[in-house]
């Protein structure tokens, strides 16, 4: 479970959106820990290690349980660079879109529904959350559990509250990661996560984990970061259902405006009925009236001229698992297509550069095959594609941007 928006494109955990972001191959969440978590002597953080051991005690961790943890804790260097380098990332809806509901995600999706599937109705049955639902968290937060991290918890959750940032919420987390130990949900070797402690299928921080987790499977053990995922998409469903969903009802409609329409009225801070909404012109894609789903909220998350939802209850509690629009419409927009339902039919609007995702992938294509690789054609610029177009730039006497553009991509197209 995510704590922000920024998360969703630098990754808590194995960064299961962010690390395809401007082309390439994402590093796995074991290649990732490798190559940069490595725990470095640092005199300070043993001397905090030893008062926070007091702390712990007082907190009821047994020292059986407590001791070798905190021993086998190692101060992580890069856990630190990367929470200080949390800057947020200015994409627009279809990039986000391009990835969390991309043509691979999707049909890996509708592969772990139909593998799961008898598990997903049993959740169902217990919890009330749709399996196409929480395939959608699944398959967002870990690409259905082949990234869900490899960095040790107590390490990374430790190093944080050490830092000192935001030392009172990371101390939160590490008791509550002692306390997982203390419980025999697992053991150090296999307490691993992303580098803010994000755990298991799920992605669950480990205060999350000590409320909502469940055994789904009845082996005693709330176990999310087996193989098997059982228990973390049974701990999701869980954590849905205790925020309030409900079974049957959409997170959203997607809506067309009138001609005139008052935009002021959009925003999640302002619900009507749907008879309401019919009343102000909005309809379905369609052109019907919306169906009566309780308050709804229009939403415009890409402005007055690009799609438009009208959202109702499950969209805010898919908000409880990240508070971000773009992730609320990801996981509903990849349920929605898991279970069959058409793509967005809205007009995506360009970005800031006058480009749509099809024009950033065709500059990655072309500056390719001209012998820059950008090692991917999502559509997404970043650091690969920012270094090919700058190699390009270089080699053809261009000011050096590293900026996709509309005179770049008529450049390509003529051969230039």
């Amino acid at each position: 479970m995510y704590l922000s928006r920024r998360a969703i494109f630098l990754g808590l955990s194995a960064l299961p959106l962010s690390a395809c972001m401007g082309g390439g191959v994402p590093l796995t969440a074991s290649a990732q820990a490798a190559s940069v978590m490595r725990a470095e002597p640092n005199p300070a953080f043993d001397a905090w290690k030893a008062q926070f051991r007091g702390r712990a005690l007082f907190a009821g961790i047994a020292a059986n349980v407590l001791d070798p943890a905190l021993s086998s804790a190692g101060f992580l260097p890069d856990v630190i660079a990367r929470d200080r380098r949390q800057a947020e990332f200015t994409r627009t809806l279809e990039d986000y879109l391009g990835i969390a509901v991309s043509p691979e995600r999707l049909a890996a999706g509708r592969r772990a529904l139909a593998q799961y599937g008898s598990t997903l109705r049993a959740i169902e049955a217990r919890f009330g959350v749709e399996p196409e639902v929480v395939t959608a968290i699944w398959g967002l937060e870990s690409r259905y559990g082949s990234e869900r991290g490899d960095i040790p918890v107590i390490s990374a959750t430790a190093t944080l509250a050490f830092e000192g940032r935001r030392g009172a919420f990371f101390e939160s987390q590490l008791l509550a990661a002692l306390r997982i130990l203390q419980r025999g949900d697992t053991n150090v070797r296999n307490l691993r996560g992303s580098w803010a402690g994000a755990m298991g299928h799920t992605q669950f921080i480990p205060t999350t984990f000590q409320e909502y987790a469940v055994d789904f499977t009845g082996d005693g053990r709330r176990d999310i970061w087996s193989d098997d995922p059982s228990d973390a998409l049974a701990s999701a469903a869980n954590y849905l259902s205790r925020m309030g969903w409900r079974r049957g009802q959409p997170w959203g409609v997607e809506v067309r405006l009138p001609d005139g329409f008052n935009t002021v009225l959009a925003g999640r801070g302002s619900t009507r009925s749907a008879a309401e909404w019919t009343g102000l012109g909005l309809r379905d894609m369609d052109g019907r009236n919306v169906q009566d789903h309780g308050a709804a909220s229009l939403i415009l998350p890409d402005g007055p001229r690009g799609p438009a939802f009208l959202v109702f209850n499950n969209f805010r509690v898919i908000l409880r698992y990240n508070n971000s629009e773009f992730y609320g419409i990801g996981i509903g927009h990849l349920a929605d297509r898991i279970a069959g339902r058409g793509p967005i039919r809205g007009n995506f609007q360009p970005d800031r550069n006058g480009l749509r995702l099809g024009d950033r992938r065709e500059i990655q294509e072309r500056l390719t095959r001209a012998g820059f690789d950008t090692q991917g054609t999502d559509g997404v610029i970043g650091p690969n594609s920012e270094s090919a177009i700058r190699a390009y730039q270089q080699a053809r006497g261009l000011p050096v941007t590293g900026q996709p553009s509309l005179d770049l991509l008529e450049r390509l197209r003529r051969g230039a």
